[in-house]
């Protein structure tokens, strides 16, 4: 009997040094391997211009309407003007990283791949517009505290959620979320959620400010993968300074800009309607749209009738 015990000791012993290492490795392994949920958006993408064209171009002056905005920020835009491109100091503006992928540009993406476990350790995206750089860790690294640099491209962290990727960015220097002047802050938090439909890439983006929006304000970013093709690099080149007086600003005085009624004479929307704000964004507007007087729109003149 000792010896069968003996031996039944021994066989236990014989299974541990054989099943210990399989078992440590199946314990191991959900976190060296690759997530399956991990979807490659590597490649070069053109843009898709579809609902989302208002947000991809210059909007019409005083075009404030269904943006979830504050009256510091429509202050602001109302006071902006479009010949502050023209000031040498706004001379080749960079696009931050919000608006960036909204303007006319292609873009790609690459990531840096961990050898060891292949998963993806950062992503990287270029825009073929003045080539703004973007970095998104995919390491679970912390954001900076408050009082660290601001850029225009920020600082972004990833992960998955399903087969999507969350963004969150944070850091940016002062941007813009629509080309009319309306602004956005430095304080402001992107969250973003890429995800892939066969060759088609979404970027559906979240902007909460709490400096001049109410509520969070979101905007979709379409993408067609661009097989083959390079990126075509497209450097803003100012050859010619237009010559302004000294101390010269664009700039319109509270209630003295002339342009802001003209969206809202041509399209027939009520002016109080296109002033925007969060009330202004759900459907429950529409009753109290009914009850605003229609502008009348502007007849044409007797020269463009004849055309």
């Amino acid at each position: 009997m000792i010896l069968v015990a003996g031996s039944i000791v021994d066989a236990l012993d014989h299974c541990r040094i054989i099943f210990l290492p399989l078992l440590l490795a199946l314990i191991s392994a959900p976190t060296t391997a690759p997530l399956r949920a991990q979807v490659d958006f590597a490649g070069t993408w053109g843009q898709k211009f579809q609902e989302d064209i208002a947000e991809r171009g210059d909007a019409a002056i005083g075009d404030y309407v269904s943006l979830p905005i504050n009256d510091a920020t429509r202050m602001r835009a109302d006071a902006w003007d479009a010949e502050q491109w023209t000031m040498v100091e706004h001379l080749c503006h960079a696009h931050p990283m919000d608006y960036a992928p909204r303007g006319p540009s292609q873009m790609r993406i690459w990531s840096d791949i961990d050898p060891m476990t292949q998963g993806v350790v950062a992503w990287h995206t270029i825009l073929s517009y003045m080539l703004p750089q973007r970095t998104i860790y995919m390491d679970g690294r912390p954001h900076p505290p408050e009082w660290a640099a601001h850029t225009w491209q920020g600082f972004s962290t990833g992960e998955w959620v399903g087969d999507m990727l969350k963004v969150t960015t944070t850091h940016l220097k002062e941007g813009y979320f629509r080309r009319n002047g309306l602004a956005r802050s430095e304080k402001a938090t992107i969250t973003e959620y890429l995800f892939l439909d066969e060759n088609n890439l979404t970027d559906v983006a979240i902007i909460a400010d709490p400096v001049y929006l109410t509520e969070p304000f979101v905007l979709s970013t379409d993408w067609v993968r661009d097989v083959g093709k390079q990126l075509s690099p497209n450097f803003c080149i100012s050859t010619v300074e237009i010559t302004h007086p000294k101390g010269w600003v664009a700039y319109h005085l509270p209630g003295h800009n002339p342009w802001l009624h003209e969206y809202s004479d041509k399209t027939g929307i009520p002016y109080e309607a296109i002033r925007g704000g969060s009330e202004t964004m759900y459907p429950e507007y529409q009753k109290k749209l009914a009850t605003m007087s229609v502008p009348v729109k502007p007849e044409s003149n007797s020269s463009e009738k004849g055309k």
